[in-house]
């Protein structure tokens, strides 16, 4: 089959490896579209993401397919659904796993099958993200399935940062994360929200979002508007994953509030320049998904899609086959990618 292989950072090929094999708990998917993840993704090519260091890896975790094959005692899948997320983990060849969920085929786990049997445990091979291993339903299109990927996280995020309707939000970063939020934030009745980032297009897209202001970095450091907006904010969430950004929020947050992290941090450890904030607030870091709340989105969020509330069209920029990988790349690391699908 064909995977995505990072042999040594910022070196991408398209590789024939050995087809994976589902175990007695598991489904093969055949992928049929796959998104990049613009900062986890980027990070694994770079070389970059905390934690991982071997290579060569098979990259990718957003995808969506079709099921092929199910393994016996997997009684949650059938042949012919549709299912997202799936990973490969083990592979024959000496290649490490960044998730594997731009492999070809790849593997989705039946958890509550192996939740009913006893058997959700590390000893039978159980890992925390097999939760996440659902079908989508018939009438979901693969483009707005394969977006369920980011979706769910986000959506799971509100929880995590107790996110609720009237509160007045700053985001920083109008990304794929960002514009998820500022989206769902309006469908969830949440206050005034403002959002920030760099490119003038990205501000765009997130008036066009529901928005309520879209502002430049230099816009909010400045004197007048760090005067203007101090400790106004209920939340402030940083969807990049930036120590400068969380000490830029510091000033604006109100007694009491949050600042939110989302994007995974870079470095080990940060400067916090707490004298700049309320004597009370909290610091939120969410760099990995709650598995149970990103679970449970899957039914809200199918609902929007299906009201036409929310669609693939608002957020997918670009569209290549997977033969384009490198290009796909290029094209994110430029900053002109909201969200890029690649089609097998």
């Amino acid at each position: 089959m064909r995977a995505v292989i990072v042999e040594t950072p910022n070196v991408v090929k398209i590789l024939e490896i050995e087809k994976p094999t589902p175990s007695p708990y598991q489904a093969l998917v055949k992928t049929e579209i796959a998104c990049l993840c613009n900062a986890t993704d980027g990070k694994l090519v770079a070389g970059h993401f905390p934690g991982v260091e071997d290579y060569p890896l098979a990259l990718g975790h957003e995808s969506a397919g079709t099921i092929v094959e199910v393994g016996d005692n997997a009684r949650n899948f059938k042949l012919g659904d549709k299912a997202i997320g799936g990973l490969v983990f083990d592979f024959a060849e000496d290649i490490a796993s960044g998730w594997g969920g731009f492999c070809e085929y790849t593997l989705v786990t039946d958890h509550d099958a192996m939740v009913e049997d006893g058997v959700a445990d590390e000893e039978h091979g159980w890992f925390e993200c097999y939760e996440i291993h659902r079908t989508v339903p018939a009438d979901i299109p693969l483009e707005e399935a394969v977006l369920l990927c980011t979706w769910r996280e986000v959506y799971g995020g509100f929880g995590d940062f107790n996110l609720q309707a009237g509160q007045d939000v700053l985001i920083f970063g109008a990304g794929p994360v960002g514009l998820s939020f500022a989206k769902f934030g309006k469908l969830l009745g949440l206050g005034q929200i403002t959002i920030v980032d760099p490119l003038p297009e990205k501000r765009e897209k997130a008036l066009a979002m529901g928005a309520d202001l879209a502002l430049s970095p230099e816009d909010v450091t400045a004197e007048t508007f760090v005067k203007e907006n101090a400790n106004r904010f209920d939340r402030i969430i940083d969807a990049v994953g930036n120590e400068a950004i969380i000490n830029a929020a510091l000033p604006l947050i109100k007694l009491g509030g949050s600042v939110c992290v989302y994007g995974v941090l870079g470095q080990s450890s940060i400067t916090l320049n707490h004298g700049t904030g309320p004597y009370n607030f909290n610091l939120l870091m969410h760099q990995w998904p709650t598995r149970e709340r990103e679970r449970a989105a899957m039914e809200p969020l199918c609902e929007w899609i299906r009201e036409g509330k929310l669609t693939a069209a608002e957020f997918a920029t670009h569209d290549m086959p997977l033969e384009k990988i490198n290009d796909a790349l290029q094209a994110v690391r430029s900053g002109s990618v909201i969200k890029l699908l690649l089609r097998y």
